[in-house]
């Protein structure tokens, strides 16, 4: 069957047709991308995807949300709109539907997808195993968590809010992002160091290190600069961006006790030569007596182009294959 695949985050929308057979994805289309910022409501969004089809909408949508899930009411996290699931069929013309959170959905998509999906990133260059606990994370406009557990051939997702434990810092750089950004949220979790967002935090307290002065920029502008490579102190936060992300990901697989951890979210795949490149895996497993044990974990960046569509189906076929 056909069903339209949503993947909602904190600044676009994606939708796609994919079909699905026998709790799988068989194929996914083309997608098509939609600032968030240009639509009052989803129920508009989705109306907006359907003008640009030149044949029927499907009856069926699997809804990646950056979100968690609620029955009744869903407030997303880094986005003004605001969805209720019992109108989800009315509102949007369906006969059924699925929402999952978008890095579970992603999680989905660790579960279906073959090792061509992926890229090395560090710790042994060897397949993920077959048995066991797999973390999913990555930077976006929020820091997505996940967990997805194999065994026998089948997979199970456990979506998480890991990205907003708290943020353990190092080093005295990383005490230094803490004592800048503990004024304004008290608690400061991972998510306000490695995720989009965390760039202007890192780039303003190494502008304070070096006593140099700075105009704040936004995080948008901010990346460009960095990945040009023109702005130094840009580089310098890009690389310690890298590093922190390292370090989170290594907590959140002693928190899972992994098998395998995958980075992905928007900023993942733009990231892949700058974390290869960067010190990511000497962050990733300095965890002091597990060391040796976080030397074990094959780290790995998923590839493909639209994970959170590809895994929004797969929880869709997943879900109604039952």
């Amino acid at each position: 069957m056909e069903v339209v695949a949503v993947d909602i985050g904190g600044t676009h929308a994606r939708f796609a047709i994919a079909e699905v057979e026998g709790g799988r994805v068989v194929h996914l289309g083309e997608p098509v991308t939609q600032k968030v910022a240009e639509h009052a409501t989803f129920p508009l969004a989705w109306a907006a995807f359907a003008e640009q089809l030149d044949r029927p909408v499907p009856r069926a949508a699997a809804i990646a949300l950056a979100s968690p899930i609620n029955p009744e009411l869903i407030k997303l996290t880094n986005n003004p709109w605001i969805i209720r699931p019992p109108l989800i069929k009315e509102r949007l013309d369906v006969d059924a539907y699925s929402l999952i959170n978008d890095f579970g959905a992603i999680g989905h998509a660790v579960g279906q997808l073959d090792g061509d999906a992926y890229v090395h990133l560090c710790g042994p260059d060897v397949p993920f195993p077959e048995r066991g606990s797999l973390t999913v994370c990555g930077p976006g406009t929020g820091l997505g968590v996940a967990q997805v557990y194999r065994e026998a051939g089948e997979y199970h997702v456990i979506a998480t809010e890991g990205g907003h434990q708290d943020y353990a810092p190092l080093d005295e750089i990383d005490d230094a992002i803490i004592r800048r950004l503990r004024p304004t949220y008290t608690r400061v979790s991972a998510e306000r160091v490695c995720a989009g967002p965390g760039l202007v935090h890192i780039y303003e307290t190494l502008a304070q290190i070096e006593g140099k002065p700075f105009v704040h920029l936004d995080d948008k502008r901010l990346w460009q600069l960095a990945f040009e490579g023109g702005d130094k102190l840009a580089v310098a936060a890009l690389d310690r961006f890298c590093v922190s992300l390292g370090g989170v990901a290594g907590d959140l697989a002693l928190a899972h006790g992994p098998t395998g951890v995958v980075i992905a979210g928007g900023l993942g795949l733009r990231l892949k030569d700058r974390l290869i490149e960067s010190g990511f895996g000497q962050r990733f497993v300095a965890k002091g007596r597990f060391q040796q044990l976080m030397n074990t974990i094959p780290v790995k960046i998923i590839t493909h182009p639209q994970p959170g569509l590809f895994g929004a189906a797969a929880a869709f076929a997943q879900e109604h294959a039952r």
